[in-house]
């Protein structure tokens, strides 16, 4: 098997550490690995396959001889290095939202449009981690009942947001079992014990970025601009793991049964769905998995064509690091990309 060169870039930040992990443990094909970050974390020291690799700052010549460069590093550091990457010759694949909506890159989750890969031009976009367990869970049931509707509201954990905000609910929840006042930084009020119906900025049509991300990532993965969708993302008091309570209208009437069917043999998907034994996917439960998990699947009461799910998924894993590395995969598999360009 061709063997590849890699590249981390923000190596040292919650998915960095997440694309080593998954890096190793689905034994990716590497020659070696780069690790890149901005100048505080350089000089770090980190584990990859058990030899300790020196985190290097990321400059424009920290490309040169890479195959693949995975950024997850925020949305400036993409904007400036993932150009940069692609023209030293790597195929860049990017966490951030920077070039998602761009129409000349692939917006990919492999379970769903694997074959937008081939017509990329040097950069891939990840999805935001809410869209991609979402598009998951629909897509399967979509090909086989067109969807007309989408109102979602989800769940999502503190990890999203990166290692501050794990911090900083750990430090808040003990101040509050012990009395104390807090008093936020990361998030603009309290989230321990708490609930926050506002992720990223609020736009001037009421919806939050991340919000309406859900809205045109969407329609971007499935490839339909016809799909009406309406979300609400609120940050809840969880350190790992996205839940979603999504209600899909569908061209005609599907039984909860005809779903659990379609999506028990749909790739990537999990069904845990018994409630008479209190069976369905819970955030805790779900950490340090690949497959996005599906339970509470039952008949929408207010539309006759219409469904409830509940869809949880490690938000870190399969909302970041996981997806990026299986597109990799699928360009490997699909003999998308050689070695030394």
């Amino acid at each position: 098997m061709r063997q590849y060169r890699v590249a981390i870039v923000g190596a040292t930040g919650m998915v960095g550490q997440e694309f080593i992990k998954v890096l190793e443990q689905r034994n990716f094909p590497m020659t070696s690995i780069r690790l890149l970050a901005s100048d505080r974390s350089a000089g770090k020291k980190l584990f990859v396959t058990h030899q300790e690799i020196e985190v290097k700052e990321a400059v424009p010549e920290s490309f040169k001889g890479i195959d693949i460069a995975l950024f997850s590093a925020g949305t400036e550091t993409s904007r400036h290095f993932s150009p940069i990457a692609s023209k030293s010759g790597a195929v860049v694949i990017d966490n951030s939202s920077a070039f998602r909506m761009y129409p000349e890159v692939p917006l990919v989750v492999p379970e769903v449009n694997p074959e937008d890969i081939k017509w990329h031009k040097g950069i891939i976009a990840n999805p935001n981690c809410s869209t991609i367990q979402m598009v998951v869970a629909l897509y399967p049931l979509h090909k086989v009942n067109p969807i007309k509707r989408i109102v979602v509201d989800s769940y999502q954990a503190v990890s999203g947001t990166g290692s501050a905000a794990v911090e900083e609910l750990t430090t808040q929840a003990k101040q509050v079992l012990e009395g104390q006042s807090t008093i936020p930084h990361v998030y603009p009020h309290q989230i321990a014990f708490n609930v926050l119906p506002e992720i990223d900025v609020f736009l001037d049509n009421g919806y939050t970025r991340e919000e309406w991300k859900l809205v045109e990532e969407t329609r971007k993965i499935m490839h339909t601009d016809d799909i009406a969708i309406s979300a609400t993302c609120v940050r809840v008091p969880v350190y790992t793991g996205h839940s979603e309570a999504i209600h899909v209208e569908f061209s005609r009437p599907m039984s909860p049964d005809e779903a659990r069917h379609i999506l028990a043999h749909a790739p990537g998907v999990k069904v845990l769905d018994d409630p008479t034994i209190s069976l369905y996917p819970q955030p805790w439960s779900v950490v340090d998995t690949d497959e996005v998990f599906i339970g509470r699947i039952r008949r929408d009461a207010s539309h006759s064509c219409g469904l409830t799910i509940w869809v949880v998924a490690d938000n870190l894993r399969k909302g970041a690091a996981l997806n990026a590395v299986q597109i990799a995969e699928e360009m490997i598999k699909r003999e998308w990309i050689h070695p030394g360009g």
